[in-house]
């Protein structure tokens, strides 16, 4: 069945109504770039996102039922205003003890998580990688029995975090096994918080793999990512079990990080999005991702036939292409240079991978040109190929040196000064340094940069790094 658009009805009403915009925004409606006749404030009728009961209400209730929540709601500045307010639900849930709250969390989160931190004032502690598994900065699998293992290990001490955090799917398209993550949260009564910024079309694969309906409490999507939504739009998805219910509650956690002007061209984008979900969808993305896995396997027999080390194509999320560039001898950042000649941009490079993102709405000439500029490169290799570069050693040591200094907060406000990456070993990080994508932190704030740090950092060409000022 067909979803209405209450919000899209509403501002198409409104822009051919020919009524004089003595309001908000300045533009009053007159074409500069095409979009200005829909981009409308809050203005009567239109609802208010952070008190919605009107058009926007009922957008999300259409979006609820789609995502099979017990509630989902909107944001127009990402992911990473969900982020926040998540946390900050979380934190408010739990029972006060006295003692400085913690988040346990995997250590491939985004920065968003470390303002966050900074902003609330909770401290974290950390889940690294398995030596075997730490070869990415992205990736980092957490499995059921390490969390108990965590879980145990802070219930030794007294403390009992207030959530536990992870990031599925990575950048890399790793994905975490969030159903034996959710039973082991459920056992010991702490929420399981999921970063699925990257997975919102997760929910309409055959088998249902959103993090919701696999037992987390809470998680944030960007519709933005991998569905048809302009960028910005994102979901705050409430599940059965979530801490906090109460609407007024979750709007006013959203309202605290959010702009008071909303984007309406973006609530429009995430309202008609809900009607292109409800038509069709399921089926187009079940072809899109059969066509990707056939991709991957014509990937991998190229790179085979010319005896490369290891398959190129790795396995992961369904709608990710990533691609490990060392069997072909080259960086990630080189094959994306190679592939730039050819007319393709990935999403991300770093010196070993290169990530590619597919969705239902890529047009099939894109696929083959892929294919056909990956089947050129590596036609054009030597005959001799490096031996693909174990990074498992690095980080590692990023772990075993890991030394705090002081709270993520009281870095983040701290005096701070830049320096270059050469010269920060030994000072305490203070702003995380990272680009975005993937805007993972090598070093967290207050951590003393180490020399691994340091190495690290280099590898993935980070220049400079903000750190704690010296008296």
């Amino acid at each position: 069945m067909s979803m209405t658009t209450p919000i899209v009805d509403f501002v198409r009403r409104y822009a051919q109504s020919g009524t004089s915009r003595l309001h908000m925004p300045g533009h009053k409606g007159q074409s500069l770039l095409g979009f200005e006749p829909w981009d409308i404030t809050e203005i009567k009728g239109a609802d208010e996102l952070y008190e919605a009961e009107g058009i926007i209400a009922q957008s999300e209730a259409n979006a609820t039922r789609l995502f099979g929540t017990a509630h989902t709601y909107y944001s127009t500045e990402g992911s990473s205003q969900c982020i926040r307010a998540m946390l900050f639900l979380a934190l408010q849930a739990a029972p006060q003890t006295g003692k400085r709250p913690v988040l346990l969390a995997a250590r491939n989160a985004h920065k968003a998580l470390l303002y966050a931190a900074a902003l609330l004032d909770f401290d974290v502690e950390w889940l690294w990688p398995a030596p075997e598994d730490s070869g990415a900065l992205c990736s980092c699998p957490v499995p059921a029995a390490k969390l108990a293992d965590a879980l145990h290990a802070l219930a030794q001490q007294d403390r009992k975090p207030f959530g536990v955090y992870v990031t599925s799917p990575d950048y890399l398209g790793g994905v975490q096994d969030i159903a034996a993550l959710a039973a082991v949260c459920r056992a010991q009564d702490v929420p399981l918080l999921v970063d699925n910024a990257h997975g919102a079309y997760l929910r309409f694969l055959p088998e249902n793999r959103h993090p919701i309906a696999l037992g987390a409490a809470m998680c944030c999507d960007s519709g933005h990512k991998t569905l048809p939504v302009v960028t910005g739009g994102a979901y705050l998805h409430l599940g059965k079990n979530a801490p906090i219910q109460d609407e007024a509650a979750v709007r006013n956690a959203l309202a605290l990080f959010g702009s008071t002007s909303p984007s309406y061209l973006i609530l429009q984008s995430l309202d008609k999005c809900n009607q292109v979900l409800s038509e069709g969808y399921p089926l187009r993305l079940l072809q899109c991702c059969g066509y990707l896995t056939r991709l991957r396997r014509e990937l991998n027999e190229a790179a085979e036939a010319r005896h490369c080390p290891g398959p190129l194509a790795l396995d992961g999320e369904p709608l990710k292409v990533t691609l490990d560039a060392a069997v072909l001898g080259m960086t990630g950042t080189e094959l994306a240079d190679a592939l730039r000649r050819a007319a393709i941009e990935c999403e991300y490079a770093d010196p070993r991978y290169l990530v590619l993102m597919f969705t239902p709405e890529n047009p099939p000439r894109d696929g083959k040109r892929l294919l056909s500029a990956m089947r050129e490169i590596i036609a054009a290799l030597p005959d001799e190929l490096p031996q693909p570069e174990a990074l498992q050693g690095e980080f590692a040591a990023l772990e075993q040196q890991l030394h705090t200094r002081c709270s993520i907060r009281q870095a983040v406000f701290a005096p701070q000064e830049r320096l270059p990456v050469a010269q920060a070993e030994g000072r305490v990080c203070a702003m995380p340094t990272v680009s975005c994508p993937p805007a993972i932190p090598i070093a967290v704030s207050g951590e003393v940069i180490t020399p691994a740090a340091v190495r690290l950092m280099q590898r993935y060409h980070v220049t400079e790094v903000s750190v704690l000022r010296e008296n």
